[in-house]
């Protein structure tokens, strides 16, 4: 698959994420901190700062989500969350492609319910 088309199938299935209620942001971001596919969701008037937080958490998950020591005992990270005051921030690391998958939701999204709906909608082959 190339890149343009893996790129596009990212943003696809980003599109899928912001349709869920809760969902403010959801991206895709390469090993060099960049934005590559998805984004805000549509009307969404973010909140003071969003995207300077999202590249601060996005520092954060990169350097946690390469750190490898635990790994062997306890297995590989599957997602980073962060529940803050006014937004919930959740990283899911694709390490074969080395990018993250990031989300900032409502305060109110349970995390767990976050991650399966990531999962259905990013293994789903369609």
């Amino acid at each position: 698959m190339t890149d343009s088309t893996q790129l596009k199938l990212y943003g696809d299935k980003c599109t899928q994420l912001l349709a869920e209620s809760e969902i403010r942001f959801a991206g895709i971001v390469d090993k060099d901190g960049q934005l590559v596919a998805g984004g805000f969701k549509e009307g969404l008037v973010p909140h003071e700062g969003d995207e300077t937080r999202l590249q601060s958490f996005l520092e954060f998950v990169s350097k946690a989500s390469i750190r490898k020591e635990y790994d062997e005992s306890l297995g590989p990270i599957n997602y980073l969350a962060a529940r803050r005051d006014k937004a919930v921030l959740v990283s899911f690391p694709f390490p074969i492609t080395q990018i993250l998958l990031l989300i900032s939701a409502e305060p109110t999204a349970n995390i767990e319910n976050l991650a399966k709906k990531v999962v259905e909608i990013f293994t789903d082959v369609n």
